[in-house]
């Protein structure tokens, strides 16, 4: 048996046993033995100083082995070894995922959970490390087969070398796939590397559900149950079941499943309220098998089915089929009209064939194939058109409507867009319209509806429509220069320019984006108060002068950000789709109506989906009859029982009685209501359809609230438990909602749900139905297919969101500061770069600790200029402006958007608190990627620049004043154009405007980026949130079908309308119904009611319409309330008034209401404090001020007069909460709320009227700012505004306004005639003193208060106080007693035995200690200071500077009693290692770190230029900038070549401009783009191109002039079938008629505009010159250029024209083959690709462990699509290199001692920091540099192995000389040059001459006395895995396993097999082969030399 001998055994044998040899040599040998080394690599580290050498040889035999032992032992060793790098994958992992959850680089790997981000840093390395996003890295991940070696059979390394394949497939969770686990299961141990295995079964892994598990097919039984369903059921489980998406991709499949999944559609398309479901429904279909193969395959068998049973079922069958042909067809025009035709024609066929058999086809199948029919030929027409883009284009499925004029009228409104179209834009014709009939009755309810429709949508369409047509006209008439029409003020309209989306965000209502405008313009705007983009509002966006344009609408407004020209706006669905197809960075004009659109958007679809049969009430809404009858509900039975709403003494006496017996009734007394209440009691429980008004103070909500309970109490008459239904609450605002559902509350405690709207009520907050929705009870009890499919769809929506997430973060950090120069590398040119990172010598005066950053130095707001300005402004005189707090006033921006916002609980889901840490965590990321990515965050607090040595740091104002100009800069929109940019060399050399203007086009660059690939999920994320919105939709119907009573808005209900028809409410009570517009109205009843009531006051406030004459001429303003009125519709008014004293209440009675009458209450109000009236009317005539934003006024001397006032009334002891001041104009909000600090007036409310109906209080102050010298009085005039206005007070109203011009208004006149009759009005306002009753001021003005200046009058008070002193104020009523007053006198306590007294204020508590200063002597230093007198001067410190000298001879710069300072900042000459000199600060002479030399390294290049880097950038020479000499040449592209100092031009990088209408390549210009093959869209009236958008056109220019009108009236100066010019020959004449080909002049001349740059140039001489060169041929030896044609004027390549487009497509196609040509054939690349892939895959054994992180880099971009041939060269030389750095790295890990292994990492280090440099293109210079210090590396590593060496073998000491010597060649600071290699090279020779340290550690002479004395023929032997030589007796074949006793490795093996990882000993006997075979030991002796 072959025995395996170790090195003891083998000494055994020599000591033992006699031999050849003297026993002295055998002594010798056994010593020598003891000397074999611990550790020989299988090649050695001598051999060879190139380290490139191929490591795979042991690794194939170790793959193929598979590992069956050592497994435990290589696991071992990989653990030790992550252990032993500092920076070991495990580790790493570790702490990548510190903070979130998951530890990937632990066992298996767990996912890490939380949201965190990857940020890359152009080539500065940084990174911001999240929490768990990181899917693999490093050892833990590729090498996780070893992980589980005891598992898994055949484990280890043989179950997956590398694990490249494994990391595929682990996707998110990083966990492998079922089918993964299971062939580690089988032992697959012959797999030989990661990335040789199947990819595709990875892609497959990834695709399945959970860890690995399979996805579930759903059932034949499963689908049968689903039948039976409701179809909402249906739809969401079919369209979020990824079983049934499984279902549909089986083939073949079995006729009678065919069958039951067309039914199941069939029922999910009934569906009507779940749209974003059936969308996703429709989708799934549309790509599935089911639907282009198996429908096919089932429709066409139809016709040969012989079986008369089946035949007989497929009528029904094609009638489902139908169903879902229609549907898909819908949802995808574009898309889908060719599967739907194939279909179609088979369903057809299909038809005829059953009909001819008998058959009996219903007549409604046949039309509704007809339909789909003409839809397809419709479609198809648009496609050969060239019109059908888009699925999402809702213009294609409607047909072109014709000429009639007449056609409009009669035109169904259900078929009119909501959306304005681009036809209305442009034409000058209105729309048709009639007027709201509020005097007869309408004939029908179609005309109703269709008039209430036109009207609502005419109100928010006119003003945008023509706001936009006096924009254009603005445009025209300026000269379409648009900086004027920046300054210009439109009525309809607000203009927004430089608009551009900036980042994409995700909400919970779907995909929004922020968007930035120019706010330059809008300065003066006060966004707080200002109504510009609130929430809802619809914007308009057009880049074309709304030749097109996208609709958006407002989703969320800080005014902040507005100031600095960001909102966020959702734009939608169709818009998004156009959105897709314009280029990211375009620049849009943003037009805002003033409309809220949201609330027209509601209520228009509602009117669309309202049908004439289903409008309930129709007898009185439209027919207006006056015979209202009682609800239908009390036909049955109508008995009620009042006795829970009865008075407390009559409630055990009331019993039941019926309602429509007249005398059967209660009496008012019983009821506690007055005689009009109890009118309107009856009134309204026994009429179905009840009106009641309610003058201001008269108890509407009081009578309200008991018809509700009646109605509550007797809710079985109107309910019943098989049908339940709730009753529904409807309110204007808010406010109005709560008050009513609280005094609900106060009788039913629970069933109250309250959906949408801001609620402030606490007593409400449980009953919200967000709330409600997240109770873990409520969400147990939801069906199972809405809990799957919420849980199915979050999943999606999350993932997706995170994608775009990930990327709006980094995008919003572009716009909060200055971002870090690393982020924005790649997007700057390399010589932009170089000369950025070249700092001129004067900007270093100062020396930094940090290197500051560049960015803000270049920017001018670095530390060092802004110290310059510093010291230049020192004198300069601008103090800050502390401004006081001032009172908060609900700013009536806000409180409109608390009404539009409606928080619905539809899109809120149950997981809201996780969402909360969600977003907490989201927000903690995004702060540390700020902290990374911006050199200056303005967002943060305080923001300080860097600081200098000297300690030096801006103060606050400087740091405030940087922040302004930065904010300032950043909101510009304007940036450097790409020639600007290719003009500049260097960037420092710009004026400080033009370096902002080039650092925003690197911005944009970057953010272009980003926002294209956040694209990608954009669509699917809104797709997902349409989804989980019918989700939640129908979650929230479980909650409402079992209320008792629902509260919505009028707005809320309009937009929850569907839900309301599903609901059903049978009584509907609407409050404020005389303030909701009729068509609100209209959208809130369903079907299904029975009772409405309505509760308001036509006479006060009315519905507001936005255009003027809509409300006037075609009463858009008349609510239903009004109008049933008018129309003489029973009603009843409540007559008795419970709040004003009757001095108020005369101001509405006679002059607004016949008769209003006094409730006895009111007669007891006790006179108001200070003032001789209780009421009064102040007149002046002091002009008002018009407001510049918006339409509003404003008056000062009013609110002067009206804060004094209040200042007064609150001094007479009122509370702030009794005093009210109202105003009738929003800027006279702004203008008091600056005049009321928070400190005297917080508590006052300050309102506009129009928010303050409901309201009241016992004191109001009424400004009505009006006063001008036209005598406008505005909206004063309409009595319901006047009817508001006075009738809030109760106790005390004091009015101030101009009475002149108000008095042209009759009720204004009359009113003033009732106050001068009470003596109630005049010039000025008595106050009375409480103190001094006789004194008297008359106060017309504010100044006049001042006679009062604590209340009372100018008085001293003389009241002393506890303290002595006397009261020092004058009089004042308030505090009578003293007791919260402060004296104010200087304290005369005396605090200390040397008689300081306190300096503090009476009032104040004094020191204990004095803390007055004196002088005393510092006993350490003998300086006298001024020290506190209590303080003991041992324990100051003393302020004198220290005299003290350093070392260094300089004084120090601290002070005396501090210690000092350790670094001496002198400046002084240094003399650096490279030896040059140069100023620095002096402690650097006593360290050994030195600063960066600055000297210019001026070495030429092997390109021939000068190195622009300095001595430090250059590394001392080791490794040179790359050279940014300009380039420069034209490429083939018509751009210049941009890249630095290039042989070989590359391809072009920049974005490709090429496209044409139908599309843009968004390919980087340099690569090929792909033919468009749409049909091309050149067409005129007289001829058209039949060819491919690609082709040359096979038709000619049209040569006929063009026979449009411009917008000034005056013809078209162009061609047929062109694009019209913008000029007009008359307009601009000599613009136009400028010579420049000679034929401009000419009165036929017509005139063409190059869309490229805008010149105009005549056509006939444009013709010839683009005919130049298309037909000639180049004359022998000349050489014709392929470019484009270029602009004659400006020399702009012209790429986009339609007349030219012949030449252009030849011209690109010829560019097209260029560019194929420079970025090499594709197939070439391919193949290089392949070579390369397989080359990285040989090298990856090794690569992985020690450069697992660079390695990988390298093997994504091999996976990159597009790689030229530039890209390959690059990734070739990465590839090598860092093979041979990963050997080197080997060897040190292998063959180096802890101290030189640290320092050659060091190096390593550095060496890889120059690899991965971006601007590492590899030119010869830089791989020169690379190989040097390779080179030096290699060098290093062999002579720090044989020091280990010389370590073991003791002879460190006696080879110190030698290698100090070595080691000094090797640390020279310049480049390693060849002489230095060869000296290097002879040292290493002679060492190992003298010392014998290379191979065995044993002279030859010990190796050839051991050889003899075993006496084995060569290939015995052997050495393990760490280099310990043993011996194979026998034979030589290892037949057993044993342990290596050096290092417990295994050797030997089994069955004559050595151990893969053990090899042949060739250093001992020089075999090459193992000795186990005869044929193997014969080769042995052809290299055998001993």
């Amino acid at each position: 048996m072959c025995c395996v001998w170790t090195k003891a055994d083998i000494l055994l044998r020599l000591q033992g046993t006699e031999s050849t040899c003297e026993q002295s040599s055998a002594a010798t040998i056994c010593k020598t033995m003891e000397r074999l080394p611990w550790r020989t690599g299988r090649r050695g580290p001598f051999n060879d100083t190139d380290a490139g050498q191929n490591v795979n040889g042991r690794g194939e035999r170790w793959r193929r082995r598979g590992g069956e032992h050592g497994d435990r032992d290589r696991d071992q060793e990989g653990r030790r070894r992550a252990r032993s790098r500092g920076g070991g994958q495990g580790e790493r992992e570790e702490m990548w995922n510190e903070r979130g959850g998951g530890m990937r680089g632990r066992g298996r790997g767990g996912r890490g959970a939380g949201a965190g981000i990857l940020v890359e840093a152009g080539g500065a390395g940084e990174g911001l490390r999240g929490r768990g996003i990181r899917r693999g890295g490093g050892a833990d991940i590729w090498r996780g087969g070893e992980r589980d070696a005891d598992r898994h059979r055949g484990g280890g390394w043989g179950e997956n070398r590398g694990g490249h394949a494994e990391w595929q497939r682990q996707g998110r969770n990083g966990v492998l796939g079922g089918a993964d686990r299971e062939r580690g299961r089988m032992g697959m141990g012959e797999r030989r590397g990661g990335l040789s295995g199947d990819r595709r079964a990875g892609m497959r892994d990834e695709k399945r559900e959970g860890s690995g598990s399979r996805v579930h097919i759903l059932s034949y039984k499963t689908l049968e149950e689903l039948s039976e369903e409701d179809p909402s059921v249906v739809a969401i489980t079919l369209s979020s079941n990824p079983g049934f998406q499984a279902l549909l991709c089986e083939t073949p499949m079995r006729q009678d499943l065919v069958q039951l999944i067309c039914l199941v559609l069939n029922k999910a398309f009934t569906s009507r309220t779940d749209r974003g479901t059936l969308q996703h429904l429709a989708g799934i279909i549309k790509d599935s098998k089911f639907f282009q193969n198996t429908l096919v395959v089932y429709v066409g068998g139809m016709v040969s089915e012989p079986n008369p049973k089946r035949r007989a079922l497929y009528p029904q069958q094609l009638e489902n089929i139908l169903t879902i042909l229609s549907e898909v067809l819908n949802v995808f025009p574009a898309s889908s009209v060719k599967a739907v035709s194939i279909l179609l024609t088979l369903l057809q066929a299909s038809i005829n064939s059953l009909r001819a058999s008998g058959e009996d086809i219903q007549p409604q199948m046949e039309e509704n194939v007809e339909n789909l029919k003409g839809l397809i030929e419709h479609l198809e027409g648009r496609s050969r058109e060239g019109t059908l883009r888009s699925d999402r284009d809702t213009y294609v499925l409607l047909p072109t409507r014709g000429n009639d004029p007449d056609e409009e009228e009669h035109q169904d409104f259900r078929t009119i867009p909501l959306y304005p179209t681009p036809e209305e834009f442009h034409q000058e014709q209105r729309p048709f319209l009639r007027p709201n009939i509020t005097s007869q009755r309408y004939t029908n309810t179609h005309l109703y509806l269709d008039t209430h429709f036109r009207l609502l949508r005419e109100d928010f369409v006119r003003p945008l429509r023509e706001g936009i047509q006096q924009l254009l006209q603005s445009q025209m008439d300026m000269g379409r220069t648009d900086n004027p029409v920046k300054t210009k003020r439109f009525d309809d309209i607000r203009v927004y320019f430089d608009t551009q989306l900036v980042v994409p965000k995700c909400t919970h209502t779907g995909l929004a984006y922020i968007v930035q405008f120019d706010s330059q313009p809008l300065k003066f705007v006060r966004w707080q108060n200002s109504k510009r983009l609130l929430f809802g509002s619809l914007v308009c966006l057009s880049y074309d002068n709304f030749e097109s344009f996208l609709f958006a609408t407002v989703s969320d407004r800080d005014p902040t950000d507005l100031q600095k020209g960001q909102v966020t706006i959702t734009f939608t669905e169709e818009s998004r789709i156009k959105l897709a197809r314009i280029q990211t960075d375009q620049l849009f004009l943003m037009v805002e109506t003033t409309a809220y659109f949201e609330a027209y958007r509601y209520v228009l679809e509602g009117l669309k989906e309202q049908t004439e049969e289903n409008l309930p009430f129709q007898r009185y809404i439209v027919e207006c009859s006056t015979d209202v009858e009682p609800p239908s509900y009390l036909n049955g039975s109508d008995t009620y029982d009042l006795s829970p709403i009865a008075e407390p003494l009559h409630k055990v006496n009331m019993g039941p009685f019926n309602c429509l017996d007249q005398g059967a009734w209660p009496t008012m007394e019983e009821l506690g209501l007055d005689e009009s209440q109890m009118k309107a009691f009856q009134l309204a429980l026994t009429k179905e359809l009840a009106i009641v008004q309610g003058p201001p103070g008269t108890g509407k909500t009081y009578v309200g609230l008991k018809i509700a309970r009646a109605l509550l109490t007797n809710k079985d008459l109107w309910n019943n438990d098989e049908f339940p239904a709730p009753m529904l609450v409807v309110c204007y605002t808010n406010h109005a909602l709560d008050q009513f559902l609280e005094g609900i509350h106060t009788f039913l405690k629970n069933g109250i749900v309250r959906v949408g709207g801001r609620s402030n009520s606490e007593i409400l907050k449980q009953f919200n139905l967000r709330e409600l929705t997240h109770s873990r009870l409520f969400r147990h009890s939801l069906p199972s297919h809405l809990r799957s499919a919420y849980n199915q769809i979050h999943k999606e929506l999350s993932e997706k969101a995170w994608e775009i997430q990930s990327q709006s973060m980094k995008l919003e950090c572009s716009l909060k500061g200055v971002m870090r120069e690393s982020f924005l590398q790649r997007f700057i040119s390399d010589g932009h770069w170089d000369s950025l990172n070249s700092l001129p010598i004067d900007v270093f005066f100062v020396a930094w600790n940090e290197k500051p950053s560049l960015m803000m130095e270049w920017l001018g707001l670095g530390s060092t200029v802004v110290h310059q300005r510093e010291t230049e402004n020192a004198n300069a005189n601008e103090e800050m402006e502390l401004e006081e707090d001032l009172i908060e006033i609900a700013e009536e921006a806000d409180l409109i958007q608390e009404e539009r916002m409606i928080e619905d609980g539809w899109t809120i889901g149950p997981g809201a608190g996780r969402d909360d840490k969600k977003k907490r965590e989201m927000e903690e990321t995004a702060r540390e990627v700020e902290e990374l990515m911006l050199a200056m965050n303005l967002d943060k607090a305080d923001i300080q620049a860097e600081q200098n040595e000297e300690g030096w740091q801006m103060q606050r104002d400087q740091r405030r004043k940087m922040k302004n100009r930065i904010r300032k800069e950043l909101g510009k929109s304007t940036a450097m154009t790409e020639e600007e940019e290719d003009s500049i060399y260097d960037v420092w050399s710009l004026s400080l405007g033009d370096r902002w203007r080039l650092y925003r086009l690197w911005v944009t660059r970057y953010r272009v980026e980003l926002r294209t690939k956040a694209l990608v999920s954009e669509q699917a994320y809104q797709n997902a949130v349409d989804r989980l919105a019918d989700v939640k939709r129908r979650e929230n119907l479980q909650i409402l079908k079992r209320a008792t009573v629902i509260g919505m808005t009028t707005t809320g209900a309009a937009k929850f309308r569907e839900a309301l028809q599903e609901v059903c409410p049978r009584v509907v009570i609407v409050e404020e119904a005389a303030e909701v517009l009729e068509a609100h109205t209209i959208t809130t009843l369903s079907r299904a009611c029975q009772h409405l009531i309505l509760i308001g006051d036509h006479q006060q406030l009315r519905p507001s319409a936005t255009v003027y004459e809509l409300a006037k001429n075609f009463n858009l303003e008349m609510s239903m309330f009004e109008r049933l009125v008018k129309m003489g519709l029973p009603y009843v008014r409540l007559n008795y008034q419970h709040r004003m004293r009757p001095d108020i209440a005369c101001l509405l009675t006679p002059h607004i209401y016949s008769e209003l009458e006094n409730h006895p209450s009111v007669l007891e109000y006790e006179n108001i404090m200070g003032l001789n009236t209780n009421l009064f009317f102040v007149e002046h005539n002091h002009p008002e001020e018009e407001i510049r934003d918006g339409k509003s006024h404003q008056n000062s001397h009013e609110a002067n007069f009206v804060v004094a006032l209040c200042r007064y009334l609150l001094l007479q002891g009122y509370k702030p909460e009794q005093i009210t001041i109202l105003t009738t104009y929003t800027g006279q909000l702004h203008c008091l709320r600056k005049l009321m600090p928070a400190t005297n007036f917080s508590g006052v409310k300050v309102h506009v009227v129009d928010k303050y109906q409901g309201e009241e209080n016992d004191i109001v102050l009424l400004s009505l700012v009006r006063s001008n010298l036209q005598g406008k009085v505005g909206f004063l005039s309409i009595p319901n505004r006047v009817c508001v206005a006075l009738s809030r007070a109760k106790k005390g109203l004091y009015c101030i306004g101009n009475s002149v011009i108000l008095s042209r208004v009759a009720l204004w006149s009359n009113i003033f005639h009732t106050l001068r009759d009470k003596e109630q009005m005049g010039k000025a306002l008595t106050l009375c003193c409480q103190n001094h009753p006789d004194r008297q001021i008359q106060a017309s003005c504010a100044d006049d208060f001042k006679q009062a200046p604590e209340g009372g009058c100018i008085q001293p008070c003389q009241f002393r106080l506890d303290c002595g002193h006397v009261c020092s104020r004058v009089c004042h009523p308030y505090d009578s007693e003293h007791k919260e007053f402060k004296c104010g006198k200087r304290c005369e306590k005396i605090l200390c035995d040397q008689g300081h007294r306190c300096t503090l204020v009476c009032h104040k508590q004094c020191p204990k200690k004095c803390p007055l200063r004196v002088e005393k002597i510092i006993p350490q230093c003998q300086h006298t200071q001024m020290i506190p007198c209590h303080q003991d001067p041992e324990t100051f410190t003393c302020q004198e500077p220290c005299q003290k000298l350093l070392r260094c001879g300089h004084q120090c710069d601290s002070v005396c009693g501090q210690p000092c300072s350790t670094k001496c900042k002198v400046k002084v000459t240094l003399e650096l290692q490279c030896g040059h000199n140069q100023k620095g600060d002096c402690y650097y002479k006593t360290q050994t770190e030195e600063p960066e030399c600055r000297a210019r390294c001026e070495l030429l290049l092997k390109c021939g230029h000068v190195c622009p880097g300095t001595c430090g950038r250059c590394f001392k020479g080791r490794f040179h900038n790359r050279c940014s000499h300009r380039c420069e040449r034209l490429l083939v592209c018509s751009h210049k070549c941009i890249e630095p100092c290039t042989r070989d031009c590359p391809p072009c990088q920049r974005p490709c401009e090429n496209c044409c209408v139908h599309s843009k390549c968004m390919r980087p210009c340099g690569q090929p783009c792909a033919p468009c093959i749409e049909p091309c869209a050149w067409q005129c009236p007289h001829q058209r191109c039949s060819k491919l958008c690609h082709e040359p056109c096979d038709r000619p220019p049209c040569t006929r002039p063009c026979t449009k009108t411009l917008a000034c009236g005056h013809p078209c100066i162009g061609l047929c079938g062109d694009k019209c010019p913008s000029k007009c020959r008359m307009c601009h004449h000599d613009e136009v008629t400028e010579i420049f080909f000679g034929t401009e002049d000419e009165p036929e001349a017509y005139f063409i505009q190059l869309e490229d740059c805008g010149h105009i140039i005549e056509s006939t001489a444009m013709d010839h010159f683009m005919g130049l060169g298309d037909n000639s041929q180049a004359n022998e030896g000349e050489e014709v250029a392929i470019k484009l044609k270029e602009c004659p004027k400006c020399k702009t390549p012209i790429r986009k024209n339609l007349r030219y487009g012949s030449h252009i497509n030849r011209c690109l196609t010829e560019i097209e083959m260029v560019k194929k040509k420079i970025n090499g054939h594709q197939l070439n690349i391919e193949e290089q690709r392949k070579d390369l892939q397989n080359q990285w895959k040989e090298n990856l054994e090794i690569c992985e462990v020690y450069l697992g992180e660079e390695y990988m880099r390298v093997h994504h971009k091999l996976k990159e699509t597009y790689l030229t041939a530039n890209d390959l060269w690059v990734l070739e030389n990465q590839i090598d290199f860092l093979t041979r750095l990963a050997k080197l790295l080997k060897t040190e890990k292998k063959n180096m001692l802890f101290s030189d292994g640290y320092i050659f990492r060091q190096r390593v280090t550095q060496f890889l920091d120059w690899l991965k440099n971006p601007n590492q293109k590899f030119t010869d210079q830089q791989v020169f540099d690379l190989q040097r210090e390779l080179c030096r590396l290699s060098l290093m590593a062999e002579l720090f192995a044989r020091c280990q060496m010389a370590e073991n073998m003791g002879k460190t000491e006696q080879m110190q000389s030698e290698v100090q010597d070595i080691r000094d060649v090797l640390k020279i600071s310049g480049q390693f040059t060849e002489q230095d290699q060869l000296r290097v090279k002879e040292a290493l020779k002679r060492l190992d001459e003298k010392f014998q340290v290379k191979g065995l550690g044993i002279s030859d002479e010990e190796r050839k006395m051991i050889v003899s004395a075993m006496k084995m023929p060569p290939g015995h032997w052997h050495k393990c895995p760490n280099g310990h030589v043993y011996l194979i007796t026998e034979c030589g074949g290892a037949m057993e396993r044993r342990r290596c006793p050096d290092c417990n490795v295994a050797i030997g093996g089994e069955n004559h097999t050595l151990d893969s990882s053990n090899q042949v000993a060739t250093e001992m006997d020089g075999a090459l082969h193992s000795a186990w075979s005869e044929a193997n030991n014969l080769l042995n002796f052809d290299h055998l030399h001993l």
